[in-house]
């Protein structure tokens, strides 16, 4: 898990990188996604660090806090299943869930219920 978090939300602050590991979190309790941390992050699709490779690169020290912060019951996102970076996503179905009631920015990331 913190190599996903590594892989997407490097160069974010702390608070970014405990809100990817919310997300996650989030989706494994949820009945719309695997229940597994592991079936949730390589689900196709699902996280571009996977698709990209950059799952494969050596998490920094604050990637495992993160994660365990999220375990612990830290969820800066209130819940969110979805994020997207506005500025280099290309996921048409992802920019249609964005509205201004329904999203919370945290970094560089857009956080969506």
């Amino acid at each position: 898990m913190a190599k996903a978090v590594h892989g997407e939300a490097r160069g974010e602050e702390y608070i970014g990188k405990v809100a990817v590991a919310a997300v996650i979190l989030n989706r494994v309790k949820s009945p719309l996604f695997p229940n597994t941390i592991k079936e949730v992050i390589y689900q196709p699709g699902a996280f571009t660090c996977v698709e990209d490779g950059q799952i494969n690169l050596k998490p920094s020290p604050d990637a495992y806090r993160a994660v365990s912060d999220a375990i612990l019951g830290n969820d800066p996102t209130n819940g969110c299943l979805f994020y997207m970076n506005p500025v280099t996503a290309t996921s048409r179905w992802m920019r249609k869930r964005i509205s201004a009631e329904n999203t919370r920015t945290i970094g560089n990331h857009v956080f969506v219920p």
